[in-house]
């Protein structure tokens, strides 16, 4: 019996729950753990604390995950009681924290500086935990000229697995976002089975190159294993790229995690958009567990 049966027959009993549970059986078990949330990229940017969680209740957006240097002021230079602030802010709503996102990135040539990334996202990994977030985002964003690209594959790998050894203790996920100049998800897959730790995990992200070469199928496949709880998605319904096909690629992989809206477009309602794009999307993924029913 899965989760959501069992809540539904403990909550309303047997007689009251039958006719959720016969709209239920017309949808595959598959893509019933895929929730909508949001990463403060630009909506929300712009957002104290209190109005964030605040307009993500309004629109019904329930996960966030908080980029950095935002007007929610959530920073590695919090103290201890301020950690404690943000922690029981969310604590006190419907709205999960769900961590942080960093520009933490281990491609440089100089080993100076990876190791100033690496000891920054360790940092980031205590702030995550001490808010209550169950993960870091870090990116891989480039692939130096003057270095092999297998030899700095194999760096950001090992970069990842001492940060994801550090997140253990933390319990924390490190999540690879595929970005910037490493958006070639077989290099992506490479570096996964470099870091060889199962809390380092990979950000899907929705970009343009995932349609390129294998195509998106293909493609999805080569990361499917590595999936983390994080998967960002832009609008859904601007632009070319196939997110019907991505909410069923999900679906088919029973993926249970966050889709959160990285959104790039400015409108003047922001949390009616939100609140819209969570529709439009969720829509997809019904449509998606009802063709795998």
């Amino acid at each position: 019996m899965n989760s959501r049966r069992h809540f539904i027959t403990t909550a309303l009993g047997t007689a009251f729950a039958a006719p959720l549970l016969a709209q239920e059986s017309k949808l595959s078990y598959k893509g019933e753990n895929i929730h909508f949330g949001l990463v403060t990229y630009m909506w929300g940017a712009d957002w104290d604390l209190p109005t964030l969680i605040k307009n993500c209740e309004t629109s019904e957006v329930l996960g966030v995950e908080l980029r950095i240097e935002h007007a929610h002021k959530v920073e590695t230079t919090m103290t201890a009681a301020q950690r404690g602030e943000v922690r029981k802010a969310f604590e006190d709503s419907p709205v999960d924290v769900l961590g942080m996102g960093t520009n933490c990135e281990f491609h440089s040539a100089k080993a100076d500086e990876v190791r100033k990334h690496i000891e920054l996202a360790k940092e980031y990994v205590k702030l995550s935990h001490d808010i209550g977030g169950s993960g870091v985002k870090v990116k891989p964003n480039n692939l130096p000229k003057e270095v092999p690209v297998e030899k700095t594959l194999e760096q950001i790998g090992k970069s990842l697995a001492e940060i994801g050894d550090y997140a253990l203790g933390f319990g924390q996920e490190i999540r690879l976002e595929v970005h910037g100049g490493v958006c070639d998800l077989g290099h992506i897959k490479t570096i996964m089975e470099v870091a060889a730790r199962d809390n380092v995990r990979v950000c899907w992200n929705s970009n343009d190159e995932d349609l390129a070469g294998d195509g998106i199928v293909k493609n999805f496949a080569k990361v499917q294993p590595f999936l983390g709880a994080t998967t960002h998605v832009r609008e859904v319904n601007e632009g070319k790229y196939p997110y019907p096909e991505l909410a069923r690629l999900l679906v088919d992989a029973d993926y249970a995690g966050w889709v959160l809206l990285e959104a790039r477009t400015k409108l003047a309602d922001r949390v009616a958009a939100l609140a819209e794009q969570q529709k439009l999307f969720m829509e997809m993924v019904t449509k998606a567990r009802a063709a795998a029913a």
